[in-house]
């Protein structure tokens, strides 16, 4: 198959979450990767790991490390989700997409198998989209040869299809409530499924997180002999400063008396917790003899890249994009807001899929703006503009509905002064179709 045709076919398997009914009916287990990955040689064990799982921050945590490692001259792999734009940012080696000629390579070499499999019965159902992206991550990076990969969880943890991995360090990120109909609704049920990316003996980075939530990892982490390394004991921050909405720290490791300045380039105070848990998982390794120079965990956490939390697309009036699409990640945005647009106007557009805490994030936000402006992205899990107006409308100021996310952007960039401030959030769908927009209007403006 060419590229096309391969994206088609993904698609016609279906998105991750195509509706929260799903939950009752769709198979998790991991029956499906791993007869795929045992048929393909296990190539998810041809290069060392690390395996990311959390509500918020995974994402920004697999980048940092990933950028820490690249940094130091190993040749990395780096498999998340969602995309925002296009199906190839789920799949980089060095920081580079998959390209679409290997893309569609890889994906006919995993249809082949699969067919094949399904025909002598070792399969029982056809491989979802997202087992079918994790065994093209898994089979790519071995042809590649990378020499370290960084996975992200793509939901949960027990059941994720990332989790035949057998990773030299596992990471979690701060756990919150989200996607409740699949993982439990109490911090408890969620932080299980969550640890069940723990193996044993292998140690786990554990950042800062709600007494309830961490008793159940740790206690999880005891039964399997996992080591725990907790960067709020590790590390102590002794300077911390805010210069262009990112967070600047000089942290002290207290084992070593090691000093670090570690300056993300990525906005948000949250980010310096994200960083951190990347520093522990690097010192991790440099305990296991890979060679990971200290001035490379410095730049690698300034170089790092991730697009569509908190991104800056311009200046005078300034455009962010964060897909802050449950409370703790408004929370975080709301803080974003207070530490860097106090007095300042705030137009926020704002969408969110059916399956979100809308009322709860929209009490959050909301406040915080001048207008809201209610629209949708283009998927059939969104939330109408109107609905959403009439879920929320009573925590802003004032509102419009624009039901067409082209047009609320650009009305914000006409209505916005220039020392104001427009935010895209509440959905990464909404991100991702606003940020190609914006490619494509920038790209238009200069012919």
């Amino acid at each position: 198959m060419n590229y096309e045709a391969s994206v088609r076919y993904l698609l016609s398997l279906g998105r991750e979450l195509a509706a929260p009914t799903q939950a009752a009916a769709a198979k998790f287990d991991l029956e499906n990767i791993t007869i795929l990955s045992d048929r393909l040689g296990r190539p998810d064990r041809a290069y060392p790991s690390a395996h990311i799982a959390g509500t918020n921050g995974k994402g920004s945590t697999a980048a940092l490390l990933e950028s820490i490692l690249r940094q130091a001259g190993f040749r990395t792999g780096l498999n998340t989700s969602p995309h925002l734009e296009k199906i190839n940012e789920r799949i980089r080696i060095n920081g580079e997409e998959i390209s679409d000629r290997a893309f569609a390579e890889t994906f006919s070499r995993i249809h082949a198998l699969i067919e094949e499999l399904l025909a002598a019965g070792k399969l029982r159902v056809h491989p979802t989209y997202f087992e079918c992206v994790t065994a093209m991550a898994f089979e790519y990076f071995a042809r590649e040869r990378v020499e370290f990969a960084v996975f992200e969880v793509g939901l949960g943890g027990r059941l994720d299809a990332t989790n035949i991995l057998s990773p030299l360090v596992t990471i979690i990120t701060r756990i919150d409530f989200d996607h409740e109909n699949f993982l439990g609704h109490s911090l408890q049920e969620i932080a299980g499924e969550k640890a069940g990316i723990l193996k044993p003996g292998v140690p786990l980075v554990l950042a800062e997180q709600r007494p309830e939530a961490r008793d159940v990892i740790l206690a999880r982490a005891k039964i399997l002999d996992c080591p725990v390394i907790e960067p709020v004991k590790i590390f102590r921050v002794n300077q911390e400063s805010i210069q262009a909405g990112s967070v600047h720290a000089r942290v002290v490791e207290m084992h070593s008396g090691k000093i670090f300045e570690l300056a993300p380039s990525l906005p948000g105070r949250f980010q310096l917790e994200n960083a951190l848990s990347a520093v522990a998982a690097a010192h991790l390794l440099q305990n296991r003899s890979f060679q990971i120079p200290d001035d490379a965990i410095v730049q690698g956490v300034a170089n790092t890249v991730w697009p569509g939390r908190l991104e800056k697309l311009q200046s005078a009036p300034d455009v962010y994009l964060d897909g802050a699409h449950n409370p703790s990640a408004a929370r975080e945005l709301a803080l974003f807001l207070e530490q860097n647009f106090s007095g300042r106007k705030i137009w926020l557009i704002y969408a969110a899929l059916r399956d979100k805490a809308v009322d709860e994030v929209a009490g959050l936000l909301f406040p915080h703006a001048t207008e809201v402006i209610f629209t949708a992205p283009r998927t059939s899990r969104a939330v109408s503009a109107a609905q959403l107006a009439e879920i929320g409308g009573h925590h802003a100021a004032r509102f419009s509905v624009v039901p067409d996310a082209e047009r609320a952007f650009e009305q914000a960039l006409v209505q916005a002064a220039p020392e104001d401030g427009i935010f895209i959030t509440g959905s990464l769908y909404l991100v991702g179709q606003l940020r190609h927009y914006w490619k494509h209007r920038a790209q238009v403006a200069t012919r």
